[in-house]
């Protein structure tokens, strides 16, 4: 059976919670079975962990997401620094830049400064990052320039044009692409998959959010993983099965996690 991978979801979201070990099961006989657990604070990477050592194909990564910076705090960091020890943290995230909900060239320059900080800790702890990113990628781009990270990182969900991944792509990072990807309209997401190198192309859900057609409206799960992955293959080109061998060995050579 072919094997793939959610390189972005949450597990740890609380509309998964008591439910973990299902979602972890349906994921595994769709063909799932290694997911990867996106911290956004310091409750839910800690709990991004949890999930990391109890479940086997699970890995974890740990940070404050841009939206999420209001019990942030050197002390959180020096925490977050302490659950990256763990065997089962693949990196830094999910961290960055989002303007969508804050217009203030204040909160821009909060998250700049946190984003920056968390860049640091990944580049100490020898680490890779996971990027959000909305309505800010002129902005991470030349931040990304001046902040270079030095074990690369996936730009999570890329909602970006063709153009700017090409720039982005100069720095080294990979691409993650969700059930956006599935959807009539979608043309520029579309586009970007076909554009994008295939050896920086990765492939997540974001659940449970962004679910891929057939399901929008509905929940998101690990388990829809096939129905992106085949609407890449096809805007590709490719076999799937092409598509997936490709996945894997990006996964694997940006966060050193590979099937079995």
């Amino acid at each position: 059976m072919m094997m793939l991978f959610d390189s972005h979801m949450h597990l740890n979201d609380e509309r998964f919670l008591g439910r973990e070990e299902e979602v972890v099961s349906e994921a595994k006989d769709a063909g799932v079975p290694l997911l990867f657990c996106a911290g956004y604070d310091l409750v839910s990477s800690r709990k991004a962990v949890e999930l990391a050592e109890r479940f086997p194909g699970v890995y974890a990564f740990v940070g404050f997401h841009p939206e999420n910076l209001e019990g942030v705090s050197e002390e959180a960091l020096e925490e977050i620094a302490s659950l990256a020890k763990s065997k089962k943290v693949v990196g830094i995230g999910e961290i960055g830049l989002d303007y969508h909900w804050f217009k203030d060239p204040g909160d821009h320059e909060k998250q700049k400064t946190w984003f920056a900080r968390q860049i640091d800790l990944a580049n100490a702890l020898g680490l890779p990052v996971s990027i959000h990113a909305r309505e800010a990628y002129g902005d991470l781009l030349l931040f990304l320039k001046e902040h270079p990270i030095e074990k690369g990182g996936v730009l999570h969900c890329y909602s970006g044009s063709v153009e700017m991944m090409r720039e982005f792509a100069k720095l080294g990072l990979y691409f993650g692409f969700d059930g956006p990807i599935t959807y009539k309209n979608a043309a520029t997401p579309k586009e970007c998959v076909k554009a994008c190198p295939l050896d920086r192309i990765l492939v997540e859900t974001d659940s449970p959010y962004l679910p891929p057609v057939p399901f929008r409206g509905k929940e998101n799960g690990p388990k829809y993983i096939p129905y992106i992955a085949r609407e890449m293959a096809s805007l590709k080109g490719m076999e799937l099965d092409d598509l997936a061998e490709a996945l894997n060995e990006n996964l694997n050579r940006l966060f050193h996690v590979k099937h079995g």
